[in-house]
C-alpha cells in the first residue's frame, strides 16, 4: 500500500534545507529553515488534494475529508525543526510517513467515515528558547504568553521577535487552541532515538508512556581573578563549582536509574573563558527525565540541595531557574491495543516500550486519545549528523500508521 519510492522522494525534497558540510542539519524553531520545510510539505499536501491551513502559531494542518465530515478527526503528524547540527529523521520521519499514508488513501481510493488530519507542528525542540513543543502546547491550550514573551535565544533574539519574523503574533497564539471534540485520536510516528528496537530485533515500538522533561538553568557567580596571582585558598571559582554539580547530577541520575529516570548536564558555559583567568561565572543546563513522577521529584530535590551546598561551601552566588517541569504522560490503552492488533495482523515484530524523549504527542494526549509508533534508528543515534533511519523501516512504520488510521477512522482497508 505505501509507495516506498514516493516516500523516498519526500525525504529527498527536505534533505538539503539547513545542511552543513559536516552532514548535520540546523533547522531551529521559527527559523527560515523551518519555514522553508513547512512550505515544501504544504505544497506536497496541496498536490495530494488536502485542504491546508496554518494556525495562529504556525502549525501546518491538512485535512482529508471523511464520509461524515462533521465527525471528529483522526489526526497524525510530527515536526520538522531540529537541534543544532542534528539529524535528518527526527520529526521528519513522522511527517513523511503521514504524507505516505495520505498518498495511499488517495491512490487506492480508500474512504473513511471520520476525516483525517495531518499536523506538522512548529518548534518541537527546546534548543532555541529552552522550552520544547511550543506548537503543540499552543494547540492544546498550554501557551503561556506572558512567560514566552520573556524567552530569548542564544543570539539574544526574543521569542516574540522570532515569531514576528515567521509571520506570527505572540498575542494571537492562544487562538491556535483546539477543542477535544474536534478529535477522535492522534498518532505520531517517530524514530526511537535509542537502540532498544535494534538490539531486540523488533521493527515497531508501541509507546506506553512519555517521559516529560524537567529542566533547570543554574548560574554560579564567583570572582574572575588572575590565575597566577590568586592563592588557591582565596579563589571563588565558578567552574570548579560547575564541575562538582556535573558529577552530582550524574550521581543522582544513577541512583534513580532503576525507575527509568535520567539526568544530564547538556550545557556548560564558562566566563570569561581565558586560560589565565579564574572563571567568574558558569551556566549549566540540566535536563531531567523519567516516567515515574516521584522519581523525578527526588532527582530535582536532590540536585537542588547539592546546588545550594556547593554554592555555600565555595562562597558563590547562585541562581536556579526552572525552565520547564512537566509530568510524565501515559498514552491511551485503547490506541495501544489498536496498534498491537495492527502489528499482529501485518505480521510485524513489535514491543511495548516507554519513550525517554519528549514529543508533541505528550501534549496531544491532554486533548485526545493518543498513541505513538517508534521505528528503529541506526545504532540508536539521534540529535546527531549520523542519525539514520532506513527507507524500509520508515515505509513499514507508515504501513502500521496507515492501518491504524483506517481502524480508528473506520476506513475500508
Amino acid at each position: 500500500m505505501i509507495d516506498k519510492a514516493a516516500l523516498a522522494q519526500d525525504l529527498a525534497l527536505l534533505h538539503d534545507v539547513g545542511t552543513s558540510p559536516e552532514g548535520g542539519v540546523t533547522r531551529l524553531g521559527f527559523s527560515p529553515e523551518e519555514g522553508e520545510l513547512h512550505r515544501r510539505v504544504r505544497d506536497r499536501l496541496v498536490e495530494l488534494g488536502a485542504s491546508v491551513r496554518r494556525d495562529a502559531i504556525g502549525n501546518l494542518i491538512a485535512r482529508w475529508p471523511g464520509a461524515e465530515d462533521t465527525l471528529p478527526a483522526v489526526a497524525c503528524g510530527s515536526h520538522l525543526d531540529s537541534v543544532p547540527q542534528g539529524g535528518r529523521y527526527d520529526g521528519v520521519a513522522g511527517v513523511v510517513a503521514a504524507l505516505a499514508a495520505l498518498r495511499a488513501l488517495k491512490a487506492h481510493g480508500l474512504s473513511t467515515r471520520h476525516p483525517i488530519e495531518i499536523i506538522v507542528f512548529v518548534s518541537e525542540e527546546s534548543s532555541r528558547f529552552g522550552v520544547a513543543t511550543l506548537g503543540s502546547k499552543a494547540m492544546t491550550g498550554q501557551a503561556d504568553v506572558a512567560r514566552w514573551a520573556e524567552l530569548k535565544d542564544f543570539a539574544g533574539i526574543s521569542l516574540p521577535e522570532a515569531l514576528a519574523q515567521a509571520g506570527v503574533n505572540l498575542a494571537q497564539v492562544p487562538q491556535a487552541r483546539r477543542r477535544p471534540e474536534e478529535f477522535k485520536a492522534f498518532l505520531e510516528l517517530h524514530i526511537e532515538q535509542g537502540r532498544v528496537l535494534e538490539e531486540t530485533g523488533n521493527k515497531i515500538g508501541i509507546v506506553t508512556a512519555i517521559a516529560a522533561p524537567s529542566r533547570l538553568r543554574v548560574t554560579f557567580t564567583g570572582r574572575a581573578d588572575h590565575s597566577g596571582a590568586t592563592p588557591m585558598s582565596l579563589r571563588r571559582d565558578a567552574l570548579t563549582a560547575a564541575a562538582e554539580l556535573v558529577l552530582a547530577v550524574e550521581r543522582h541520575g544513577r541512583a534513580e536509574s532503576p525507575h527509568q529516570s535520567v539526568a544530564t548536564v547538556g550545557v556548560l558555559k564558562v566566563e570569561p573563558g581565558a586560560m589565565n583567568v579564574i572563571p567568574g561565572r558558569s551556566v549549566l543546563g540540566i535536563d531531567i527525565r523519567g516516567i515515574d513522577k516521584d522519581s523525578i521529584g527526588r532527582l530535582v530535590a536532590g540536585i537542588r540541595a547539592d546546588i545550594a551546598e556547593i554554592a555555600r561551601r565555595r562562597r558563590l552566588r547562585v541562581q536556579v531557574e526552572d525552565l520547564t517541569a512537566e509530568d510524565p504522560v501515559p498514552l491511551d490503552p485503547g490506541i495501544i491495543t489498536t496498534l498491537e492488533n495492527v502489528c499482529r495482523r501485518l505480521g510485524v515484530p513489535y514491543m511495548l516500550m516507554p519513550s525517554g524523549a519528549g514529543h508533541d504527542a505528550m501534549n496531544m494526549a491532554r486533548l485526545t486519545p493518543t498513541g505513538m509508533i517508534f521505528i528503529p534508528c541506526r545504532e540508536g543515534i539521534s540529535h546527531n549528523p549520523a542519525e539514520e533511519a532506513s527507507i524500509d523501516d520508515i515505509a513499514l512504520g507508515a504501513e502500521v500508521l496507515l492501518a491504524a488510521l483506517l481502524a480508528l477512522a473506520e476506513g475500508n482497508k
